[in-house]
């Protein structure tokens, strides 16, 4: 069995007087798709969180493949291949669709990028914006301002500017939230052929029919702690999962 890219042992974040995440332990293995599921409030954000850097662990450890990352500053993580969506979309005002692929690969690229990332863009950055629109269905949409598309493509511009900063793990928080039945199974389909590309996938999500069709593995919060994991057939039939969580949906 490969060793895991991405490993949290004994995770704890607190805020205040609150304890948002309790000695969680978890690890995403190479090629995998897993998700984390659980009711609002339950530290699934707080894991994206913890493992992006956008917060720090309380106690325990984040580790990268062989890599110690639990201090490392959100840069230098993404940096390390380490890319996420939000679940609230977080586009750029006055940019458009393709400008918006070419923006996300600055950090790898050189300091002018950085700042003019548009007008300095190279031949690679542009091949992999066109794939990830490609890949998304967004070339009719190309030049468009993305703030102005309906939810649904806005969604899919988050996904492919993730896309195209190569990551090696991506972290899609609610990527089907909103979405209708065909939408999400549409996602769903993409997500499974960009695993096949060699990229793992950790994601939260709340629809239940999406989860369980897409995922290899899962683990279920409820205040903080892990309280199931397996495959998606074993958690639906956990009793604790079902009081906690999935109730009458599963």
């Amino acid at each position: 069995m490969t060793d895991p890219l991405l490993r949290l042992q004994d995770v704890t974040r607190s805020f205040g007087g609150i304890r948002a995440l309790a000695g969680v332990t978890c690890e995403v293995r190479p090629g995998q798709i897993v998700g984390v599921i659980g009711p609002n409030g339950a530290g699934k954000t707080t894991i994206f969180n913890v493992v992006t850097g956008a917060c720090r662990a309380s106690s325990g450890e984040v580790r990268l493949g062989d890599e110690p990352i639990t201090d490392w500053r959100p840069y230098r993580i993404a940096r390390a291949g380490v890319i996420r969506t939000f679940q609230n979309i977080r586009l750029f005002s006055s940019m458009t669709v393709f400008e918006h692929l070419l923006v996300a690969q600055t950090a790898r690229q050189s300091m002018a990028n950085r700042f003019v990332p548009v007008a300095w863009t190279g031949a690679r950055s542009i091949e992999r914006a066109e794939r990830s629109l490609e890949l998304f269905g967004l070339g009719p949409v190309r030049d468009k301002d993305a703030k102005s598309l309906p939810y649904g493509t806005q969604r899919r511009v988050e996904m492919a500017r993730a896309l195209s900063a190569e990551p090696r793990l991506l972290l899609l928080d609610e990527p089907v939230a909103g979405m209708s039945q065909q939408e999400a199974d549409e996602i769903r389909d993409l997500l499974l052929r960009i695993r096949q590309s060699g990229i793992t996938i950790l994601l939260i999500e709340h629809d239940m029919r999406f989860v369980m069709r897409l995922c290899d593995y899962l683990y279920v919060l409820d205040f903080g702690a892990v309280i199931a994991q397996g495959g998606p057939a074993r958690i639906q039939a956990d009793p604790a999962v079902l009081d906690a969580y999935l109730g009458a949906e599963a």
